[in-house]
């Protein structure tokens, strides 16, 4: 795909009101007429030496093999809740028998080129929608996993951490065949898999007799206030700083992300959105690009001299 097409014209400002605390007009940067990777070129020039904060989403992760959640090829799917997860001990085994499967491919993944782009490029902080750990392999600095980290293990009742590589062995040990009764399940970006039958799968506890659960935001649950209000941080900087917003694979369908790119919005920040299908964000960008994740931050490296 080319990334240095001449863009078309973008049409005039346009108000759109905001939920929540961003309540009111908005009169940031004209928006681009939909989205199109036409506007690869311009939106290169537009981030070329400005200040950055990035926002990350599973699109970013499928050069890697993670499958993402809403991309053309994604099947659908009903993610376990929170009030799901700690409803008992049969929706924890359901969920932890699955995992065990995705995990032991899922760590198995290595970063891409987009990956090591966006560690070179270095921005002013990234935040990442995705839990699969593949920014901490690269060494990203200032970087804010916004929904955890899925190699982490959290106890509900101590609140002791631990990593999920020593759980995985346990539970390996305690269901010695699981892999080989699965062996072609489907993994999911959140580390889960396509199993129905998960009878007869051991779960253990934590020493305190806790039930264990993965460290990460499952739907239902809130994002740690400390992680939103330093990305909120960051993105008002960008104002003063004539810094610019990027979002790259997601489509911000939910709002832990959405609401940044609304922020950077109504502070009239610029922002890029570069995605493969349309994005509830793309009506608030300067521009919407239709691109894969890696060829655009390569060149944009490139372009930074990163």
């Amino acid at each position: 795909m080319p990334l240095s097409a001449t863009p078309a014209e973008p049409r005039a400002t346009v108000s759109t009101p905001l939920s929540g605390p961003l309540s009111g007009p908005l009169s940031g940067p004209a928006p681009t007429r939909g989205r199109s990777a036409s506007y690869a070129g311009a939106a290169l020039d537009l981030l070329a030496d400005r200040p950055l904060v990035v926002l990350t989403g599973a699109g970013l992760s499928t050069d890697s093999g993670i499958p993402d959640y809403r991309g053309p090829d994604a099947p659908p799917r009903r993610p376990m809740t929170y009030q799901e997860f700690v409803a008992g001990p049969e929706a924890q085994q359901r969920y932890w028998a699955r995992s065990h499967l995705g995990w032991g491919r899922m760590r198995r993944a290595d970063p891409n080129e987009g990956h090591h782009a966006l560690a070179a490029i270095a921005p002013e902080l990234l935040i990442t929608q995705n839990v699969d750990g593949l920014h901490e392999r690269v060494g990203t600095p200032r970087l804010v996993a916004l929904h955890g980290r899925i190699a982490d293990v959290v106890c509900l009742a101590c609140r002791r951490t631990s990593a999920r590589a020593a759980l995985h062995e346990q539970l390996a040990s305690l269901n010695p065949d699981w892999h080989e009764r699965h062996p072609s399940v489907r993994v999911r970006p959140d580390g889960d898999v396509d199993l129905e039958d998960t009878a007869g799968f051991v779960v253990p506890s934590c020493s305190c007799g806790g039930v264990l659960k993965p460290d990460v935001v499952f739907f239902g649950e809130n994002v740690p206030k400390d992680r939103v209000e330093r990305c909120y941080a960051a993105v008002d900087a960008l104002r003063d700083g004539d810094g610019a917003l990027l979002v790259v694979g997601s489509s911000l369908t939910v709002m832990s992300g959405l609401r940044f790119v609304r922020r950077a919005a109504a502070l009239e920040v610029p922002v890029v959105v570069v995605n493969r299908g349309e994005t509830r964000g793309d009506p608030l960008a300067t521009y919407a690009v239709e691109s894969g994740c890696t060829p655009f931050l390569t060149a944009l490296a490139a372009r930074r001299g990163a």
